[in-house]
């Protein structure tokens, strides 16, 4: 395989850091050829609080991968998420040149669009076209060649925190690897598991991971809204633990083989085994009692995706309802219970649109690693340029943006 054909899609998640490693196609495909998993232990609620533990983590999943693939991994593209996360919409208007709508202009736009004020704390992530508008006429997906006198656009902005984007990029650096972009997990994701034909209705992902629910709402095929609530899996874990008296293991294992969002769902009969703490001995509980601890968190989390996307205005532009991905999303029940609480078609996502091992990924679970790596196959054929992260300082970025102005001026 040639080093140019190898994408990397690092999915560095609250509870696994998963690298998903891809051949491009020449027919646009990606073929899976390797996957690599370990436990993330040094990430809260999608956040970096630890290098060492996350460098560590890298490390494993990466060896892996690279085992199973046959190749050396040295560019990824990370997936980013947190409550830091906060995306807005903006809007750009410049005169045309000469009458004709050139990529300069396009650039120009986008720039324009991009200049709303953000706090020298904050990093823009993504800056995502929604529409373009020449001399008044909308819904314009791609200008360039079209004749007019002013062009607009509107986009959908992403940023976060710098010291959560600088924290991923280092991790990377420190396991050996080259961040090729930073991109946010919603958006992965959706590549993964939306249809062309959801996301031109109107549809919300709702990723729900181990520390966050990240979601996107689409439209007209471009994206609308995003937002990054701070609860997820391990809220659910804990409510096990503390509920049943049972250690945090044996409680994400009852989570996974037992759990159920819905206690409806659960005949009075069902007992499961619970392992208690301290060595003494195990217990034999009603299956129900633990759907009954399930269900009021997965409510909880639900109902405030649901807040989410009336406050954003979008609701009723959805008409391919919600779809959930993320590993919290296999929950038995959960499908269910989605039904009730945003009264709208629901679906579980599984990664698809891929080739190779797809059944190594067949799981909600590896849907955001999968859309990084099909995100990255897609910047990869239009050639843009590298990520980088902001480390300059204010004078050094004026100072270039002068240099630019000049350069446009001759």
């Amino acid at each position: 395989m040639a080093k140019s054909d190898i994408i990397v899609g690092l999915d560095i998640g609250t509870t696994k850091i998963c690298a998903v490693v891809g051949e491009a196609k020449d027919d646009g495909m990606v073929d899976i050829v390797g996957i690599g998993t370990a436990p993330s232990t040094g990430l809260r609620r999608g956040v970096v609080v630890n290098i060492e533990q996350t460098v560590q983590s890298i490390k494993k999943a990466l060896e892996e991968a690279e085992l199973m693939a046959g190749c050396e991994i040295r560019s990824v593209y990370a997936g980013i998420a947190g409550s830091h996360i906060k995306g807005f919409n903006s809007h750009g208007v410049i005169a045309v040149k000469g009458g004709e709508v050139t990529q300069k202009d396009v650039d120009r736009v986008i720039e324009a669009a991009k200049a709303v004020a953000i706090p020298l704390d904050r990093e823009v992530i993504h800056t995502l076209p929604q529409e373009f508008i020449v001399d008044d006429q909308r819904g314009i997906a791609d200008p360039l060649g079209m004749a007019g006198v002013r062009l607009e656009v509107k986009v959908h902005i992403v940023t976060g925190a710098v010291t959560s984007a600088q924290n991923i990029v280092r991790s990377c650096h420190r396991s050996g690897l080259d961040v090729a972009d930073i991109v946010l997990e919603s958006l992965a994701s959706s590549k993964s598991v939306l249809s062309a034909e959801e996301r031109e209705i109107g549809v919300c992902i709702v990723d729900i991971g181990g520390g966050t629910t990240d979601i996107a709402i689409f439209s007209k095929d471009s994206i609308k809204h995003t937002a990054v609530l701070a609860l997820g899996g391990n809220n659910l874990t804990n409510d096990i633990a503390f509920g049943l008296r049972t250690p945090m293991t044996s409680a994400e294992k009852i989570k996974i083989d037992h759990g159920c969002a819905l206690a409806d769902l659960i005949k009075v009969d069902e007992t499961i085994e619970v392992p208690s703490v301290g060595g003494r001995e195990s217990r034999s509980i009603s299956k129900r009692v633990l759907a009954e601890i399930c269900e009021p968190r997965c409510e909880e989390i639900l109902a405030l995706v649901d807040q989410e996307l009336i406050k954003s205005g979008f609701k009723n532009m959805i008409a391919a309802g919600v779809v959930l991905t993320g590993g919290t999303s296999l929950i038995h029940g959960m499908q269910d219970l989605a039904d009730q609480v945003f009264d709208l078609p629901v679906r579980i996502g599984y990664p698809e649109y891929v080739g190779g091992l797809r059944d190594m990924v067949n799981s909600p679970k590896y849907a955001t690693a999968v859309g990084l790596l099909m995100y990255g196959a897609e910047k990869r054929t239009v050639g843009e340029k590298e990520f980088r992260i902001r480390e300059d300082n204010v004078f050094n970025r004026i100072l270039g943006r002068m240099k630019k102005w000049f350069v446009e001026i001759a």
